[in-house]
This record gives C-alpha cells, sequence and structure tokens, in this order.
C-alpha cells in the first residue's frame, strides 16, 4: 500500500508521530519515508505547530485545594510509619524545609496534569470537527469544468479551466498569439439571453489566475475579446474583436 497515495492516513500518521503514539518500527519507517518525502515532512511539521500553538494558549490552572489536603494526609501517614517510635523528630526548621519541598513539588505536579488535560481535549475537539469536514468535503463530487477557446479556424488558443470549489479560473495559453503593449485580453462568461459578463482582465504570463464567481461555472460559453490596456467596464460588454470562445464541459475528477 503507496501512504502517499492516502492523504487522510498520511493526516493521521503524521498526528501520531507530532503527538509521540507512534512508536517503534512505525515512527522508524514514518520517518525513514519523510527523508524522502516532502509531503510527509510537510505534514509531520504542521501537526507539530498545531500542538505547539496549542500549548501556548492554555492559560495556569490551579489545583483544587483539597488536592493538597490529601497528598499532606498521605504524607503524615507515610511518616509516621516509617519513624520508629522513640526516634527523635526532626528539627522545626527541616519540617518546614521539607513541607515546602512537597508543597510546591504536589503545586507542580497538579498544573501540569490540568494543563495535559485540557490541551487533550481541545486537541480531541480540533481533530474530531477536522475529521467531520474532511467526511463532508469527500461525499461531494469533484467537479470542474473546462472549455478549449478556439478562433474562427477552430484552432485552439486557450484552455481555461473553472473550479468552483475555489472560485478561481485556470487560463493556459496554446497558441503563439501576443497582444500589444496598448491592448488587454478580457474574459467574458456567455448566457443566453444575457449580455456577456466580464470575469476579468488576462495577464500576458503563459499560465494565468483568475477569481471568478461560483455562478460562472454555470456559464455555457467563454469568450475572450481584445480590449484597450487594462479592459472595458463588464456592464458595457466587449468593444474590441472577440478572439476566441468556446463551450464550457463538465470534468468529473
Amino acid at each position: 500500500m503507496n501512504i502517499l497515495e492516502r492523504p487522510e492516513l498520511i493526516d493521521r500518521l503524521a498526528a501520531a508521530y507530532a503527538l509521540g503514539t507512534l512508536r517503534g518500527p512505525a515512527r522508524r519507517r514514518f520517518e525513514t519515508m519523510a527523508r524522502n518525502s516532502p509531503r510527509l515532512r510537510l505534514a509531520a511539521r504542521t501537526w507539530q505547530e498545531r500542538l505547539v500553538s496549542l500549548t501556548e494558549l492554555q492559560p495556569g490552572e490551579a489545583p483544587d485545594p483539597n488536592v493538597w489536603k490529601r497528598i499532606e494526609n498521605l504524607v503524615a501517614a507515610e511518616r509516621r510509619a516509617v519513624v520508629p517510635a522513640g526516634t527523635p523528630s526532626l528539627p522545626e526548621r527541616v519540617r518546614d524545609r521539607v513541607s515546602r519541598w512537597w508543597r510546591a513539588g504536589a503545586l507542580a505536579a497538579g498544573a501540569a496534569a490540568v494543563a495535559a488535560l485540557a490541551v487533550s481535549l481541545q486537541l480531541t475537539q480540533q481533530m474530531h470537527a477536522q475529521r467531520t469536514e474532511l467526511a463532508a468535503l469527500q461525499a461531494q463530487p469533484a467537479v470542474r469544468y473546462v472549455a478549449v477557446l478556439t478562433d474562427d479556424r477552430a484552432q485552439p488558443a486557450m484552455l481555461v479551466t473553472l473550479d468552483p470549489a475555489r472560485s478561481t479560473a485556470t487560463l493556459k495559453r496554446v497558441a503563439a498569439f501576443q497582444e500589444g503593449p496598448e491592448k488587454s485580453l478580457q474574459l467574458w462568461g456567455l448566457v443566453p439571453g444575457e449580455p456577456p459578463h466580464s470575469l476579468g482582465v488576462l495577464g500576458d504570463g503563459p499560465v494565468l489566475r483568475l477569481p471568478i464567481p461560483r455562478a460562472s461555472a454555470a456559464m455555457p460559453a467563454l469568450a475572450i475579446s481584445l480590449e484597450p490596456k487594462g479592459g472595458v467596464p463588464g456592464e458595457r460588454g466587449p468593444t474590441g474583436p472577440v478572439l476566441w470562445k468556446g463551450a464550457v464541459l463538465q470534468a468529473p475528477v
């Protein structure tokens, strides 16, 4: 089984590694694989940073006064059981010093236990919320939309991928066209019976990304026009020539 092909398993192993519950041969195997896998190293580092941030945010907690009382009673009982009859007692100053040491140690141990419990509860709640969110995302089919924009001779010029889940459009130039320094390419969504909807102005790189509304995926066609530098207002529609256009097709991932 290749765990690199299972993101949910990577996340669980990284969490166990950061918590210290992944031990023995399993921990060594994880470390060996992480040396050759940036993905595993990133997952483990992410969980380690989460745990550090959780402990930093925890407020100090004082133990219940009854805890100290019970500890004092137990210590007194042990002293009575250990010291033989007739043995002279310790000087008062020594007893006070020992008592202070016991008190400080008990308080520190109690505070550490309470803080560890609080961190554990918060981490459990966070992991449960993440599992619930992941399950909800996995239950939804991943769908993207693609369009190949062509010119009047049906020659492809631009490949467009719409990702509604991330509200982004990725455009890749596949033709050698280059707009002039005073011109810009503008992307339009085409809906029958409505004026063209501007989806953004393109830069001059080979691969471009634009933020788009989620509803853009429902538009049946896209087009790109050549406009003055910076594009034109969306409500006006294209003012320059429409260079390329094409239908939007659903492509399940």
